[in-house]
C-alpha cells in the first residue's frame, strides 16, 4: 500500500454528515474570503436533508475557499483527503475529523462549548426515515416473539 494511501479515509458522505451533526449545535461552515458563515436552519425536511443544507453543500464542494467548521482548523477540502477519517469524539461522541500522519491533534468542534455535552438534551442526528425505521422495528419485534416462542418450547419439553 502506498505511503499516501490510507483505507480508512472520509468520504463526501461522511463528511457532510460530520457537518450536519455541527450545524445541529449550532457550529456554521466559516467561509473567510467572502466573509460568510453558513448554517442551515433547518437542517432537515422530513427524512432528508433541508434543501438550504444541500444548496450549502454544493456551495462547500464547490467553493474555492478554504472554509472549515467553526472551532476547527482542517479545511473541509482537507477532510475530503485520504491524511483524513471521521471518528467519534471520546468525549462528547460525535463525529470528529483524524488525521492519520498526526493522531493527537484531533481536537473536537465541541472543545469551545463548555456546556457540551448535555445529556439533558437531544443529541444530534441524522435524517431518519419512517419507512426504514418502522421496518428496524418489525424486525426487532418479529425476533423477540421468535426468542419468546422458543422459550416457550423450551419450557414445554
Amino acid at each position: 500500500m502506498a505511503e499516501d494511501t490510507f483505507p480508512d479515509m472520509a468520504s463526501a458522505i461522511e463528511v457532510k454528515e460530520y457537518l450536519a451533526y455541527w450545524f445541529q449545535l449550532g457550529k456554521g461552515v466559516i467561509m473567510p474570503k467572502s466573509q460568510r458563515v453558513l448554517l442551515p436552519n433547518p437542517v432537515f425536511e422530513g427524512e432528508r436533508f433541508s434543501a438550504i443544507f444541500e444548496e450549502y453543500w454544493k456551495d462547500i464542494l464547490s467553493s474555492s475557499e478554504d472554509c472549515y467548521l467553526d472551532g476547527t482548523e482542517q479545511t473541509i477540502k482537507e477532510l475530503l483527503t485520504a491524511h483524513w477519517e471521521i471518528v467519534n469524539c471520546g468525549r462528547c461522541s460525535l463525529p470528529i475529523p483524524a488525521n492519520h500522519g498526526h493522531p493527537f491533534v484531533n481536537l473536537c468542534p465541541c472543545a469551545d462549548m463548555p456546556m457540551w455535552p448535555n445529556l439533558d438534551l437531544p443529541l444530534p442526528r441524522l435524517p431518519i426515515s419512517d419507512r426504514e425505521s418502522l421496518s428496524r422495528l418489525q424486525c426487532r419485534l418479529r425476533e423477540k416473539e421468535k426468542r419468546e416462542d422458543e422459550q416457550t418450547q423450551n419450557m414445554q419439553s
